[in-house]
C-alpha cells in the first residue's frame, strides 16, 4: 500500500504542505496551471530556504504584488494595509462559503481534487460556525476567504491527488503555544477554529510559543488524515520538506513528508484511528494499600485513561504492587507528578506506545428505573462494541434497590430491541 507520512513536529500550514509536496516531486508547473485556472490574479513563487540547518522548499502565493504573512504580522500591519486601497491585499473583504464553492466549481481541476477542496472549506466553515454559534452560510471567511487561502487549499487538493497515495498518515501535531492575534482579537494557541478542527487528532504544545498549526493546516489534516500515530514500517521512496514563513531557529520550522510502500498489516484500517499514549509505571513495596486506592481515584480525576495494579514479588522477598497508568501525552507530566507526590516511589518508568481506538458515542435507553447511557464503538460505519455505562447502572441499582445485573441486562435488551426495530 502506498502512503504519505507527515511529520508535524513543527505544525502544519497551507504553505508548508504545498512546499513539502513540491519538494517530494509534485511538479511546480501543475500548481502554476491550477492558479491560472482559478483566475484570481494570483501567482506562485517557489524558493529554497534554510530553516535551522534544514534545506526546505518555500512556496509563496503572490496577490497584488504581496506575499502572504503570518497572522500576527498581518494584523499588526492591518491599519497600514487597509489605508492603501491600491497595491495592497484586501484581507478585510472576505467571502461566504457559497462564493468560494462557486470558484472551486468553475476551476479546471480534477473531480477528486475538487471534492477535497470543497471538503476542506466545508470543514473550515463548520468549525467557524460552531465557534460563533451561527449557520455555516452566515460565516464571513476573513483570513481563510482571501485569495491566497483559496489558492493554498485548491493547490493542496490538486497536489494531494497528484501524489497518488492510498492513505495520508499524520504524526501527533505540535500546535505551538502562547497567543495569536487574529480578526477576533488576541486568542490562546490553538485558535478556537483550529482546536475545533483538531478535536479527534492527537495534539501537544512544545517549546515554541507561536501558532504552528493554522486553521487552513488543521482543515487539510481533518480532510486528508486516514489515521494518526508513529511512522509505520515503510520503504521510503521520496522525502520532502516544506518551510513555514518564520525562521524559528534553533527549532526547524518545516513539515516533512515521506512517501513509500507499507505492508497493509502495518497501516490502520480506514475508520480505525490510532493515537500515541504514555504508559507510566511505578513499583510500590512500602505503601499502605489504602493509599493506592486513593492514588487510583486521583489519577482518574486528573485525566488518566486507565489505571490498574498487579501484584509482584520484589527485592528482599517483599510483596509489592506495580501501579500502571495510561495517559494522553498532554497529561503525562501531571500524572507523573501525582505519583511522586502521593506515593513512595523514587522513580516512574514512562514509555510511549501506539493504540488503535474505535470511534465511540453514547445513546440513551429508558429503563423502568431511569435513563442509562449505552457506550457504542463502531468500525467502518458498523457497530462492533456496545455496553451500558456502569456508573449509570450502579446509581439506578442503588436508588431503586434493584440488582445491578438486572439493570445492565435490561439496558442491553432495550438497546438491541431498538437496533432490531
Amino acid at each position: 500500500m502506498r502512503v504519505a507520512y507527515l511529520d508535524c513536529f513543527s505544525g502544519i500550514s497551507g504553505d508548508m504542505f504545498l512546499g513539502a509536496l513540491l519538494d517530494a516531486g509534485v511538479p511546480f508547473e501543475l500548481l502554476e496551471q491550477t492558479v491560472t485556472n482559478l483566475n484570481m490574479g494570483a501567482r506562485l513563487e517557489q524558493s529554497e530556504v534554510d530553516r535551522a540547518g534544514i534545506s526546505a522548499t518555500k512556496l509563496d502565493v503572490i496577490v497584488a504584488g504581496q506575499k502572504d504573512q503570518p497572522r500576527e504580522e498581518f494584523w499588526a500591519e492591518g491599519s497600514k494595509l487597509r489605508a492603501h486601497s491600491s497595491g495592497a491585499r484586501d484581507h478585510s473583504h472576505g467571502r461566504h462559503l457559497s462564493e468560494i464553492l462557486k470558484i472551486i466549481a468553475a476551476a479546471a481541476i480534477g473531480e477528486r481534487a475538487r471534492q477535497i477542496a470543497n471538503e476542506i472549506f466545508l470543514a473550515l466553515g463548520t468549525a467557524e460556525a460552531k465557534v460563533h454559534n451561527t449557520g455555516i452560510e452566515d460565516i464571513h471567511f476573513h483570513e481563510v476567504g482571501a485569495a491566497d487561502a483559496i489558492v493554498d487549499i485548491v493547490c493542496a487538493a490538486v497536489g494531494a491527488e497528484a501524489l497518488a497515495v492510498d492513505q495520508f498518515i499524520f504524526s501527533p501535531l505540535n500546535v505551538g503555544g502562547g497567543t495569536v492575534t487574529c480578526a477576533h482579537g488576541v486568542m490562546p494557541v490553538p485558535a478556537p477554529a483550529t482546536l475545533e478542527l483538531l478535536k479527534d487528532a492527537p495534539i501537544y504544545s512544545g517549546e515554541v510559543q507561536k501558532e504552528l498549526v493554522t486553521p487552513t493546516g488543521a482543515a487539510i489534516v481533518k480532510v486528508l488524515a486516514t489515521s494518526f500515530g508513529p511512522r509505520p514500517t515503510m520503504r521510503t521512496e521520496r522525502i520532502g520538506y516544506g518551510a513555514g514563513s518564520r525562521d524559528l531557529a534553533p527549532h526547524p520550522n518545516v513539515l516533512r513528508i515521506s512517501i513509500g510502500e507499507v505492508q497493509t498489516a502495518d497501516v490502520a484500517t480506514p475508520g480505525l484511528a490510532t493515537e500515541e499514549i504514555a504508559i507510566l509505571e511505578a513499583n510500590l513495596d512500602d505503601l499502605n494499600p489504602q493509599l493506592i486506592g486513593y492514588i487510583v481515584d486521583r489519577a482518574f480525576a486528573e485525566g488518566a485513561l486507565d489505571v490498574f495494579t498487579a501484584p509482584v514479588q520484589m527485592k528482599k522477598n517483599r510483596p509489592g504492587t506495580v501501579l500502571t497508568m495510561l495517559a494522553s501525552l498532554e497529561n503525562e507530566q501531571r500524572l507523573c507528578a501525582l505519583l511522586f507526590r502521593e506515593s513512595s516511589t523514587l522513580g516512574v518508568r514512562v514509555r510511549h506506545e501506539r493504540r488503535y481506538v474505535l470511534p465511540r458515542h453514547h445513546e440513551a435507553v429508558i429503563t423502568p428505573w431511569g435513563e442509562v447511557r449505552i457506550k457504542i464503538g463502531g468500525l467502518n460505519g458498523a457497530v462492533s462494541q456496545y455496553a451500558p455505562e456502569y456508573e449509570d447502572c450502579r446509581r439506578i441499582a442503588a436508588e431503586h434497590h434493584v440488582a445491578l445485573k438486572d439493570v445492565m441486562q435490561e439496558a442491553i435488551r432495550l438497546y438491541l430491541d431498538r437496533q432490531h426495530g
